[in-house]
């Protein structure tokens, strides 16, 4: 797999936002973690520092400001320095034991925000749970 493949990139872990029902960010997670004081203080102060750099560099969309239910990706075909910016927070998540995943996609839903580096899509705020569905392994068929 390539990262060139796929046009954008989410950062996001296991729990859920309480306004989109969506899984936290990257940034939510580690602010999680400084307000927590789950972070050594060096630690807390180097995501403060990635924070402030993000903060300077890349425009704050504003749904988010209005706290709308929209999640927001990275694009890909502009992330190298964000992404090598966003390392050391990863290395934060890594020493913290916090589990994040890496989400690649093409279709991440209504764009409804769009900059040079990343997009702001609109979700519905609603867990959808549907029933598990019945077995489709092979084995099962005899």
């Amino acid at each position: 797999m390539d990262i060139n493949d796929y046009k954008y990139l989410r950062i996001q872990g296991l729990e859920l936002a309480e306004n989109t029902m969506y899984a936290k960010g990257i940034f939510s997670m580690c602010w999680n973690l400084v307000q927590n004081d789950a972070m050594e203080e060096e630690d807390a102060d180097l995501f403060k520092a990635i924070d402030g750099w993000f903060s300077k560099h890349l425009p704050y969309p504003d749904p988010c400001k209005r706290q709308e239910k929209v999640v927001c990706f990275f694009k890909t075909e502009n992330s190298d320095e964000m992404l090598k910016m966003i390392k050391p927070a990863l290395w934060l998540l890594d020493k913290y034991n916090h589990p994040y995943y890496l989400v690649f996609t093409n279709t991440p839903g209504e764009i409804v925000y769009e900059d040079q580096y990343q997009v702001a899509v609109k979700v519905s705020g609603t867990l959808q749970i549907e029933s598990l569905q019945p077995s489709w392994s092979p084995e099962d068929e005899s």
